[in-house]
C-alpha cells in the first residue's frame, strides 16, 4: 500500500532538512559526483526549482506547466539555502492542504493529480538528500518503507517497454517483492509483500535483491548491487528504465 499523505511530507521535511545541513557541511563550491558538471550549489538550486514548479502546479490545480516567464530567478549564493529551505516548507504546506485526488498536470499520463506529486516528491527529497551527503562526507539513512514506496512507484511510472522474460526485485529489509513480465497491454508489475528470507525461498525468477534503500539507489544509478542473474536481463531492464 502507497504510503500516507502524511508519512509522505513526513519523508520530504526529514530529507529536505537533512539535505540542507549536508549542502551547508559540504560547501557549495564541492562537486556532486553522481550530477555530472554540478557543484552542490548547482544541485540546491535545482531541488529549490523542483519545489516551486510542483507546490505552484498543486496549489493552482494547474493543467500545464507553469509558464516559463514565472520561474524565480536563481538567487546568489548567501541566499540559496534559505531560499531552498523556505520552499520546502511551501512545497510541504502545499501538499499537505490539497486534496491527493484534486487534477492536474504531471509528466505521468496515467496520474494526473496532486497525489502523484504527493507521493513523487519523496524520491526527489530521499535520492538528492543522499547526492549531497556524499559530498559532504556525511551518512545518510532512509526507512526502509519509505524506500520501498519509492522503489515501487519508480517501477509503476518510470519503467516502459517489454523485458522478454520475468523478472523480480525484492526488498531484503521490508519483504516486498515486485515481479516484471510482458503482458498485452505491455509490462505488467505485480506486487506481494511478507516474503520469506531469501535463505528459506527459492526465487521463481531472476531476482535483484538488496535493502530497499540500496534498491532505490540502485534504480536512481547511483550505486551497484550484486546480480547472479542474466546479465543480458539486467541490461534490458536498464534500458527501460526513465530517470
Amino acid at each position: 500500500m502507497p504510503l500516507t499523505q502524511v508519512a509522505c511530507t513526513d519523508a520530504i521535511v526529514r530529507h529536505s532538512r537533512g539535505f540542507a545541513a549536508a549542502a551547508a557541511r559540504a560547501g557549495l563550491a564541492v562537486p556532486v559526483e553522481h550530477c555530472p558538471g554540478w557543484n552542490v550549489a548547482d544541485l540546491v538550486w535545482h531541488l529549490t526549482d523542483v519545489h516551486w514548479f510542483w507546490a505552484t502546479i498543486a496549489r493552482e490545480k494547474l493543467s500545464a506547466p507553469p509558464d516559463e516567464s514565472r520561474r524565480p530567478k536563481r538567487p546568489g549564493n548567501s541566499e540559496l539555502l534559505p531560499t531552498f529551505e523556505a520552499g520546502a516548507e511551501r512545497l510541504v504546506d502545499v501538499l499537505l492542504d490539497a486534496e491527493p485526488a484534486a487534477g492536474c498536470w504531471t509528466w505521468a499520463p496515467d496520474r494526473q493529480n496532486v497525489g502523484f506529486i504527493v507521493r513523487h516528491q519523496v524520491q526527489e527529497a530521499v535520492v538528492h538528500h543522499w547526492d549531497v551527503c556524499q559530498s559532504a562526507g556525511r551518512s545518510w539513512s532512509v526507512q526502509p518503507e519509505v524506500a520501498a514506496d519509492c522503489v515501487e512507484e519508480f517501477l509503476e511510472v518510470s519503467v516502459s517497454g517489454r523485458i522478454g522474460a520475468e523478472f523480480a526485485i525484492q526488498s531484503a529489509d521490508t519483504g516486498d517483492a515486485w515481479t516484471l513480465n510482458d503482458g498485452r497491454g505491455g509490462l505488467e508489475l505485480t506486487h506481494s509483500t511478507g516474503v520469506p528470507p531469501p535463505t528459506l525461498r527459492a526465487a521463481p525468477a531472476p531476482t535483484l535483491r538488496a535493502p530497499s534503500a540500496a534498491l532505490l539507489l540502485w534504480l536512481y544509478e547511483r550505486i551497484d548491487i550484486g546480480y547472479d542473474g542474466p546479465p543480458e536481463l539486467l541490461a534490458c531492464f536498464r534500458e527501460m528504465c526513465s530517470t
